[in-house]
């Protein structure tokens, strides 16, 4: 069992920054990658960042340029540097974590869920 905590986000104007960070606890060594999906007003929910174990990353194209994840395996956090932020950013963003002693039969566990308000 993985449990992920989220803090960082809330409301803040267009262009601005905003960073959201997720600690992980319990099997914390059971887990592959990480990373940050959101759900925009009435759409269904989408990748925003992925991250491995040895830092290797993936963003949807949306964010590329804008948004940075990172990843501190010793303290089991992930980041997600968010900058020129838009207001289409706006939406609950979610830390996600796969993790399992086997690669094929990985499991997905997710945060609270943390609100994203960008205004114009």
């Amino acid at each position: 069992q993985v449990q992920l905590v989220e803090s960082g986000g809330g409301l803040v104007q267009a262009g601005g920054s905003l960073t959201l960070s997720c600690v992980a606890s319990g099997s914390t060594s059971s887990i592959r990658t990480m990373g940050w999906f959101r759900v925009l007003p009435g759409k269904q929910r989408e990748l925003v960042a992925l991250i491995g174990s040895g830092g290797s990353t993936d963003y949807a194209d949306s964010v590329k340029g804008r948004f940075a994840i990172s990843r501190d395996n010793a303290k089991n956090t992930v980041r997600l540097q968010m900058d020129a932020l838009k207001p289409e950013d706006t939406a609950v963003y979610y830390c996600n974590a796969k993790a399992g002693s086997f690669i094929f039969r990985l499991s997905d566990y997710w945060g609270q869920g943390t609100q994203v308000t960008v205004s114009s």
